[in-house]
């Protein structure tokens, strides 16, 4: 039961895998965020102003956290190739569709995810990518029943 736990609690973060599409990092450590200045809408390059230009209203009144990892997010966009790119729309579009509910779900499953050792998570991303579509597909739906706090006892 362990396993499949852990094989849920994995498979819900491959649902909507990391937005940008990039590669997962080896280990999350998580030190103690030094305090970030305000980005000013000015000081963005052309593409990042491009991109962004849905925030510009708004841009000096978001918090600096926020500023930042857009600025980060604009800039691995603006790297990806044809196909990273549709596969990120495809993603953020299923993650505009969900219910606030199942948005909560998906990141308590991400979290609880990234609280795994390196070693089980590769694991679980070895068990997935040698999954069928079909797999994959029940595996998704039975997830969309599962409790959002599976964990491994």
């Amino acid at each position: 039961m362990k396993s499949l736990a852990l094989f849920f609690l994995a498979a819900s973060w491959f649902v909507l895998a990391p937005l940008a599409a990039a590669p997962a990092p080896a280990a999350v450590t998580h030190a103690p965020a030094a305090p970030q200045t305000a980005i000013s809408w000015d000081s963005l390059t052309p593409t990042q102003q491009r991109l962004l230009n849905y925030e510009k209203d708004k841009w000096s009144g978001l918090p600096p956290e926020r500023q930042h990892r857009l600025v980060n997010a604009a800039d691995r966009y603006s790297k990806m190739t044809p196909e990273e790119r549709a596969k990120f729309k495809a993603r953020l579009a299923r993650w505009r569709n969900l219910t606030p509910e199942q948005r909560t779900k998906v990141q308590q499953r991400y979290e609880a995810f990234q609280k795994l050792p390196p070693d089980q998570q590769q694991q679980l991303r070895e068990r997935w990518k040698n999954m069928t579509p079909d797999q994959r597909a029940a595996l998704k739906q039975e997830m969309s029943k599962a409790p959002p706090t599976a964990t491994h006892t």
